[in-house]
């Protein structure tokens, strides 16, 4: 049977704009094309929900029309809201641009989540049982009233939790009381390339991964995601191994990373090697590229039919 993953992190609106190249400092540009969506944690979630795994997300979601949008997308892909609604804010929002070469950039603006009380943490942990596979966020440890009570959750996880950390693009800004503890009980690591820099000042990705990996206990291992290269994965014991991509043709790179993580998630809950689950993880962002919006992870039957053709 599939483990349940519980996502400890940020679900927010996301406003999409395509534009053909991000604009000088001060400048301008036209977007050819303009959408309200759902985002962070929830491309998350949607990987692992559509390939089987049972998703619960674990966070504030506000009053207001950003926290309905986010009620309803959770609703619509049968993922279960753990914390009541907040009746102090609403939910935050991300302005993500999409360039022409379908690359991504983020502002974000954060709601109620960045005020996370004691008390959810609490419930929270509470609510995380034995066997549950655990997502934790860098956004939610970047934020001052939030990250501090999660690095203490995460640190408190009892052995038969597998917590897997994404650091996200505010990893350098989580101050090290917050981040180490964290990184001294995770189970698993992926970071972006990018991420894995700013870790370990490291530009070459199998360097970055090991160097990850020399960070963690002697049991976790660490991924590196690569874009349309795939995936270094750093196992106990044992050199980087390269995890190849597939060749597609990316429209739209948001929520690749957040889709492989799922992916990832899913697939190690339903009992395969972390190769297995790394290389399936590679499909599922390969997939997700091809699409135009954030949630465009694919559903088991979709990744087993690019699987199959990919092996022919």
């Amino acid at each position: 049977m599939s483990r349940r993953l519980v996502l400890v992190g940020n679900v927010i609106a996301d406003l999409v704009i395509e534009i053909p190249a991000l604009p000088e400092r001060g400048g301008d540009v036209i977007g050819s094309r303009a959408e309200l969506t759902v985002g962070g944690g929830l491309n998350t979630l949607v990987a692992a929900r559509r390939l089987g795994a049972r998703a619960v997300f674990a966070g504030p979601h506000g009053t207001g029309p950003y926290g309905e949008l986010v009620r309803a997308a959770l609703a619509g892909e049968g993922i279960q809201t753990l914390l009541p609604v907040r009746v102090d804010g609403d939910t935050g929002f991300t302005v993500a641009l999409v360039d022409g070469g379908g690359e991504r950039t983020f502002v974000t603006s954060f709601g109620v989540e960045a005020r996370l009380a004691e008390p959810e943490v609490a419930a929270v942990a509470a609510a995380i049982g034995p066997g549950d596979l655990v997502q934790l966020s860098g956004y939610a440890l970047a934020l001052p009233a939030g990250g501090p009570p999660l690095a203490r959750l995460a640190a408190g996880l009892p052995a038969d939790v597998t917590l897997c950390f994404d650091p996200a693009p505010l990893v350098a800004d989580i101050p090290p009381a917050v981040l180490d503890p964290v990184l001294a009980r995770v189970d698993w690591l992926s970071a972006n390339a990018r991420e894995a820099r700013l870790m370990t000042g490291h530009a070459e990705p199998a360097a970055a991964a090991a160097a990850l990996r020399g960070r963690l206990s002697p049991a976790a291992g660490a991924l590196v995601r690569d874009g349309g290269d795939g995936c270094w994965l750093a196992l106990p014991g044992s050199e980087p191994r390269h995890v190849p991509g597939f060749p597609v043709r990316a429209v739209d790179t948001n929520g690749a990373g957040d889709a492989h993580v799922g992916a990832f998630l899913a697939r190690l809950g339903q009992g395969d090697t972390p190769l297995d689950a790394a290389r399936a993880a590679n499909a599922a962002a390969a997939i997700a590229v091809t699409r135009t919006g954030p949630a465009t992870a694919p559903t088991s039957a979709e990744l087993a039919e690019f699987l199959g053709r990919a092996a022919t």
